[in-house]
């Protein structure tokens, strides 16, 4: 599925400007509505690393009012988290009636980098399709807003990220050994990413691939994503 996107489509930066603030202000006016209406919506950001999804969540909410979201950045279950099922954590992170939760990583982690690295055994990511599928029908069902999003880019591009990343000292933090280890996976991760998309996508929460070589193309789409998904509720 993957093969067929075209991750270079590009948007120029004066189009950029004008489209990115006039989405920036429209997400501000519906975040004020979705209060009114007591409304959830649960906004879903996976993708390769060095894809940008940081970069688009700083957009998403740069003119947001801080006390109507909150971003979650998942990292591996610790602690309690191990204890329970692995949609428990997510549970206690969803949105109160008429907020936005962010999820930077997700409960997809579990047919992706736990199925990739064997960190559940193979009927566990397989039965997990059907279970994250139940899971956000139950949100959806319920009134939240659910969009999903794929930060696409090539290998070509993630690689020349990382050695801008490796040169910049105000951006190396971000690059670690992890990354480079699942690099070298990238086919098996593809597959994955692939089943993931194709199992996943749903009439009620389906997923929004975001060509995402050109930043600013990729931030304007998601903007424009989430903002129809609300006004489309509304």
């Amino acid at each position: 599925m993957l093969d067929t996107i075209d991750v270079n489509k590009t948007l120029p930066r004066k189009k950029y400007v004008t489209q990115l603030g006039k989405y920036q202000v429209r997400m501000r006016e519906l975040e004020f509505r979705i209060f009114e209406e007591r409304m959830p919506v649960v906004i879903c950001f996976e993708g390769w690393d060095a894809a940008g999804k940081g970069g688009a969540i700083k957009r998403l909410t740069q003119f947001l009012d801080p006390r109507g979201y909150s971003v979650i950045p998942i990292a591996a279950p610790s602690g309690d988290e191990k204890k329970h099922h692995y949609l428990w954590r997510f549970w206690k992170q969803l949105p109160k009636a008429g907020h936005i939760s962010i999820f930077d990583r997700t409960w997809y982690g579990r047919v992706l980098v736990e199925r990739v690295e064997g960190f559940c055994d193979e009927s566990a990511w397989k039965r997990a399709y059907r279970e994250i599928n139940e899971f956000e029908q139950q949100l959806t069902s319920y009134g939240t807003v659910m969009c999903k999003f794929w930060l696409h880019i090539s290998k070509e591009e993630q690689l020349r990220r990382f050695k801008e990343r490796e040169g910049n000292e105000f951006k190396n933090w971000k690059l670690t050994s992890e990354d480079w280890r699942n690099r070298e996976k990238w086919d098996v991760y593809e597959a994955a990413v692939d089943e993931m998309l194709e199992r996943t996508s749903t009439t009620y929460a389906p997923w929004t691939v975001v060509e995402a070589v050109d930043k600013c193309y990729a931030r304007v789409k998601v903007l424009r994503t989430v903002v129809e998904a609300i006004e489309k509720a509304l």
